[in-house]
């Protein structure tokens, strides 16, 4: 049985899921085709509009880390080769760098922002260095164009991890496309729920060929029954290897009512994230995040605060029934990597970070639980 504290506890993370997501998937249940179709094109054609980009220049997929691993491929970057990410950051990016047997180079971030900065980055460029995965963290942009000038120069590749970020905006540009490579995420505690998908972006149109070859058992255009070959619909074409990883239209279903309301709940969320701040920032023992830059919009996927005794205060909310986490815990600290460095910024921030509840579902009444059990703290 669940405990009272468990039964009512407030998430930190929660999908906005209603009547209009449950009739899309039954309109597909009626149609008798759930695959990859015409609702996944919507899809993908609705997100580039969005993103104010070319539909030729992106394709579905069935989640983020799937197109991390892809990165590797579509870049060249293969053994021998180093990819610099910083130690803040997802586990599913550093495993695609492993796993296709390049060398994860680790480097520092801002220890209030969480971003990665174009000087941490220079710290780590060596001769095998072909590209920097980064991180928007918690939908804040990092500053890109420094990156981008450091990265020109050494002729390295960027490849963005727009999962906290689905529609920041960087200097008039949507994240995720600043660079060659961007993925997206769907999976059911971001602000765009599909249950699980991912979106990919390439700057060379070239590549979304490849990917969608990649991603669909290697078929080549033109094979299957859709697409009606000559007279003989079951045959089929490939011209290398590939995998399933793609999306289905009952997911895109709920993506496209999904879009319908993000906005709103960007929102709902930048109006939570200010409202912290406006009641949290006069505690001196805490500090709140710094103040986004007016050239930059961020998609408020996470808000966090930075004091001494973390954990205490995580327990304490805990024990009020408040849900909260860190995100992301350091890769320099994972033993599999078998990294011994340390990272000034990345240490103190893994020791003193906590993320709290920030979503479109909460009410008026849990935010002023939030800030009052915060408070009462000390």
């Amino acid at each position: 049985m669940q405990s009272p504290t468990e039964k009512f506890m407030i998430n930190i993370y929660q999908p906005s899921l209603g009547k209009e997501e449950l009739s899309a998937i039954a309109d597909v249940f009626e149609s008798n085709w759930l695959g990859k179709g015409k609702l996944t094109e919507e899809f993908t054609e609705q997100m580039a509009l969005k993103l104010s980009i070319s539909r030729n220049n992106v394709e579905t997929i069935s989640c983020c880390t799937e197109g991390m691993f892809q990165s590797m491929k579509l870049l060249g970057i293969h053994e021998g080769d180093e990819v610099i990410i910083p130690s803040i950051h997802f586990i599913g990016a550093v495993n695609a760098i492993v796993e296709s047997k390049v060398t994860p180079v680790f480097c520092d971030v801002n220890q209030r922002t969480l971003n990665v900065e174009w000087q941490h980055i220079a710290r780590k460029i060596s001769s095998k260095t072909k590209a920097v995965m980064l991180l928007h963290y918690g939908g804040v942009p990092c500053d890109f164009d420094e990156i981008k000038q450091l990265c020109d120069r050494y002729g390295i590749n960027i490849i963005e991890d727009n999962a906290n970020s689905p529609l920041s905006i960087y200097r008039g540009e949507s994240t995720g496309t600043l660079g060659d490579i961007g993925v997206w995420s769907f999976d059911s505690m971001k602000q765009i729920v599909m249950g699980d998908g991912g979106l990919i972006y390439c700057k060379d149109e070239n590549l979304i060929n490849d990917i969608k070859q990649e991603t669909y058992l290697g078929l080549l255009s033109g094979s299957g029954f859709s697409n009606s070959i000559d007279k003989k619909w079951w045959e089929f074409n490939v011209d290398r290897p590939g995998r399933r990883a793609i999306i289905n239209d009952i997911q895109a279903a709920m993506g496209l009512e999904q879009l319908k309301k993000i906005d709103k709940f960007i929102d709902v969320r930048r109006e939570i994230h200010d409202i912290y701040t406006k009641e949290l920032s006069e505690l001196e023992w805490l500090q709140t995040p710094m103040e986004i830059s007016k050239d930059r919009k961020s998609s408020y996927y996470m808000y966090h605060v930075q004091l001494d005794d973390r954990d205490e205060l995580a327990n304490h909310l805990k024990d009020n029934g408040i849900y909260t986490t860190f995100r992301y815990y350091p890769l320099h600290r994972v033993e599999y990597f078998q990294n011994h460095e340390s990272f000034e910024n990345a240490d103190y921030v893994a020791d003193h970070t906590l993320c709290l509840p920030l979503h479109q579902s909460l009410s008026n009444q849990d935010v002023d639980h939030i800030i009052n059990t915060v408070r009462n703290y000390k």
